[in-house]
């Protein structure tokens, strides 16, 4: 992928902000039109697979709780996993960082002797950007999901959690694999149509010569059991089955938060991503392993364990809870600004609502200060999300984090000192009375007909774009105290 900045906890910051470039994805009227059907579509099967269910609710609340729960005790519940993984013959890796776990598939990988991996769809890759470090160490990954496959071949970056090549219409993807894979060694066949299935069936044989030779695969995970040591993924292709079955190393790298207490967790998430994702009623593949098996699968396990700014995020008391995301995209596919700007525009593999809290939470608020106002705080996201992570809440709480961090958190805001005034004025009814007068021969002095066109010093910026009533002449204390005495 382009343009990557690989020196960060999380991939693709340095973009330009939010409103910058959302202004250029606006603009683009192919784009808007592909998320609105995608997005619309998605969203139309999410709601009908939901409807289906008479305790959609209760699931939601049943997932909060456990998330919640875990989350609350994340460091016993890790320590029982590297228990219980190690028991079943796999090893355990901890990485702080997005350069330790890098380092350490790096090595893992050379250790093995080869020169290229198999990669299933992973979040946590993309964003400790492992592909891109593996490279520099002259180790090939292929993406074999789809979506990935189209915008790895394209030199291009995800835009959806779900779907990544969202953004990009058939035409486009028919002429990305006529033109690309050729240097990958498989050309497309010349009669390539931009028909679903023959993209698809491009794309596979693209991929099987990769999949039988692939010594060692390289996958993310949406679950671990603490209590079995059993990680589980969940697709849509098969392409996941292939890498997690057929290489002899498997090495999965999967950020601290995905774990869960027990097995049994699993029955109210296994029924709520797929619901909430692809909008159906199972995953048509659902892969779960527990350590290495003779004669069945990948002969060595090995499982990266990935903080890389979880743990700072578990100590804010409000926005820990997006450590309960379980990357549905949900989110994505209600928010009306998502729908319009496209995922690019976030900057970072964790696009949408979601992204607009995880993000400045795992690279830290002053790194994308203008992603937690990527907002309208409509509130939709709240009411998709299966497992009921108040993101506008989380939203207003970074706010006021981006905006003390603006000013280095000494100097004083003009909000903040307005605000400042307000409580003074409005403490007592003395006060409040002092500040009504004020008021009113502070109007007198700049009032034009009854309105306040210009202000003085900063207060010039809100007057310059808004006409502003004159504060009236008597206040509403002073009307009920004369009026009552005449009453009387």
């Amino acid at each position: 992928m382009s343009g990557v900045d690989t020196s960060s906890s999380v991939v693709w910051l340095g973009s330009p902000s939010f409103p910058e470039a959302a202004r250029e994805a606006v603009a683009d009227t192919r784009l808007r039109a592909n998320l609105r059907k995608a997005t619309g579509t998605i969203r139309t099967k999410r709601l009908a697979m939901a409807g289906e269910l008479d305790d959609w609710e209760e699931l939601r609340t049943a997932g909060a709780a456990i998330k919640r729960a875990t989350l609350r005790h994340l460091d016993h519940h890790l320590l029982k996993l590297e228990q219980s993984v190690t028991a079943a013959g796999g090893t355990v890796h901890w990485a702080a960082d997005a350069a330790e776990a890098n380092r350490i598939v790096t090595e893992l990988v050379q250790a093995t002797g080869e020169a290229e991996v198999v990669k299933v769809k992973s979040m946590a890759t993309q964003e400790i950007g492992l592909n891109e470090a593996l490279a520099q160490a002259g180790i090939m990954a292929y993406e074999t999901d789809l979506a990935e496959l189209i915008v790895q071949l394209g030199d291009d970056r995800p835009s959806h959690i779900l779907v990544p090549a969202i953004h990009r219409s058939r035409a486009e993807i028919r002429q990305i694999f006529h033109d690309r894979m050729a240097e990958w060694g498989r050309p497309a066949p010349e009669e390539l149509t931009d028909e679903p299935r023959d993209l698809a069936e491009a794309a596979r044989r693209h991929l099987r010569e990769k999949f039988l030779r692939a010594k060692v695969a390289v996958s993310g995970a949406n679950f671990a059991v603490a209590d079995t040591g059993t990680v589980a993924v969940v697709e849509s292709e098969g392409n996941g089955r292939m890498c997690l079955t057929l290489p002899e190393t498997l090495i999965t790298v999967m950020g601290i938060e995905k774990v869960l207490p027990s097995f049994a967790d699993l029955e109210v998430f296994l029924q709520l991503l797929p619901r909430s994702s692809t909008g159906e009623r199972m995953n048509p593949y659902t892969s779960m392993w527990t350590g290495p098996v003779d004669g069945d699968g990948p002969r060595d396990f090995h499982l990266v364990l990935l903080d890389n700014g979880r743990t700072a995020t578990l100590r804010d008391t409000v926005g820990r809870q997006t450590l309960g995301c379980i990357r549905c995209s949900a989110c994505l596919n209600v928010c009306p600004v998502y729908e319009r700007t496209g995922g690019h525009a976030y900057g970072s593999p964790y696009p949408g609502p979601i992204g607009a809290v995880l993000t400045p939470q795992l690279a830290g608020i002053e790194h994308a200060p203008s992603l937690p106002f990527a907002s309208t705080l409509c509130g939709a996201c709240y009411d998709a999300c299966p497992v009921k992570i108040d993101i506008p809440e989380v939203l207003v709480h970074l706010r006021a984090q981006a905006v003390d961090t603006k000013r280095g958190g000494l100097v004083p805001t003009p909000e903040a000192l307005a605000m400042k005034a307000a409580a003074v004025a409005l403490s007592t009814p003395r006060r409040l009375a002092w500040a009504q007068r004020a008021g009113e021969l502070g109007g007198r002095l700049l009032a034009r007909r009854g309105v306040l066109r210009r202000l003085p010093g900063p207060l010039r910026r809100w007057s310059d774009t808004r006409d502003t009533p004159a504060p009236p002449r008597e206040t509403f204390r002073a009307w009920w105290r004369r009026t009552r005495r005449e009453n009387e």
